[in-house]
């Protein structure tokens, strides 16, 4: 081995031990509750989009698994996102998914949507969880004991891991609408308010998955009901 191929062997070696410690340092909260078998993480994506529904994930990891690069899904690349998403499918002992949408978030206004999203991601569950580590936020409606934790997928493996899941569904559902309902960028913006998709809302009119709660400030001459 060359001096430069020793080098590069020994900075791959730095980088993945730099990594290994993050992730332990993500484990604080899991390790915190011994006496729970199944802690599980929540999140959700999707709250604050013009179009399109909220989708919430629940992963319960067994305490023994390494996924390299878990951390916030905001953090990460489309490519990675996927890649982690694979390797949290394979390795969870469970995988929930909430999906509320535009409809009802209408009717009962985004945080209770996004509290329902997080109810039927935790009912999707194939084991009961005995502890849920949530991202900022106290579910109500729930009997599990529950740990809100600030800004959570970046500290908490299991809200990560959450984070990514719900993220890689809900972009991936997108992509679909976009093939259903072209004009509007839904592929790429994913329902975000992106000064090319409000143009074309204005141009086009909303679509079905609009959320009219959201865009009456971009006509404010039409009807509620319309």
């Amino acid at each position: 081995m060359t001096k430069a191929e020793e080098l590069r062997q020994q900075r791959k070696e730095e980088k993945l031990k730099a990594e290994r410690a993050r992730l332990e340092e993500m484990w604080v909260y899991e390790r915190r509750y011994k006496d729970c078998a199944h802690i599980c993480g929540i999140d959700e994506v999707g709250r604050g989009p013009l179009a399109g529904p909220v989708v919430a994930g629940a992963v319960i990891l067994p305490r023994d698994c390494e996924i390299l690069y878990l951390n916030d899904s905001k953090k990460l690349s489309e490519k990675k996102r996927e890649l982690l998403y694979i390797q949290i499918m394979e390795k969870a002992v469970a995988v929930g998914l909430g999906v509320v949408g535009p409809a009802r978030i209408d009717e009962i206004n985004i945080l209770q949507a996004t509290y329902e999203a997080m109810r039927l991601a935790i009912a999707q569950l194939s084991v009961k969880p005995d502890l849920l580590l949530n991202d900022a936020v106290t579910i109500p409606g729930v009997s599990v004991s529950q740990v809100p934790i600030v800004k959570g997928d970046a500290k908490s493996v299991s809200i990560a891991a959450a984070s990514i899941v719900a993220k890689v569904t809900r972009d991936r559902m997108m992509v679909q609408y976009e093939e259903l309902l072209p004009g509007y960028g839904f592929a790429s913006n994913k329902g975000y308010g992106s000064a090319a998709h409000i143009a074309a809302l204005k141009e086009l009119g909303p679509s079905p998955i609009h959320r009219k709660s959201f865009i009456r400030n971009f006509f404010p001459d039409r009807e509620q009901g319309d």
